[in-house]
């Protein structure tokens, strides 16, 4: 289970960004964002959802394929880039 505001705040996001249908009561924060293993079921056309939507909703920019490859790995590593990109966002 997320156990940070970001990180909640982030999985309320995806849900929303995404239309998850049935969401996971608890995701573990090293759980992976996309692929067949995430329990969101996000596939990569929600990555391109979920970047945009960090971007307007915390003014932090995902740049490259590879940078998002790294950054959507997991709740974690997003809350973590985000951090690291603007202190003080929660």
């Amino acid at each position: 289970m997320p156990n940070d505001t970001l990180e909640i705040a982030l999985q309320t996001l995806i849900v929303e960004v995404c239309n998850v249908l049935d969401p996971p009561a608890e995701v573990a924060p090293d759980a992976p964002l996309i692929g067949p293993d995430s329990p969101f079921g996000l596939d990569s056309l929600d990555a391109v959802e979920v970047v945009v939507a960090v971007q307007k909703h915390f003014g932090v920019r995902i740049g490259s394929q590879e940078t998002s490859r790294e950054v959507l790995r997991s709740l974690r590593t997003l809350a973590e880039y985000i951090r690291k990109e603007k202190p003080g966002a929660e």
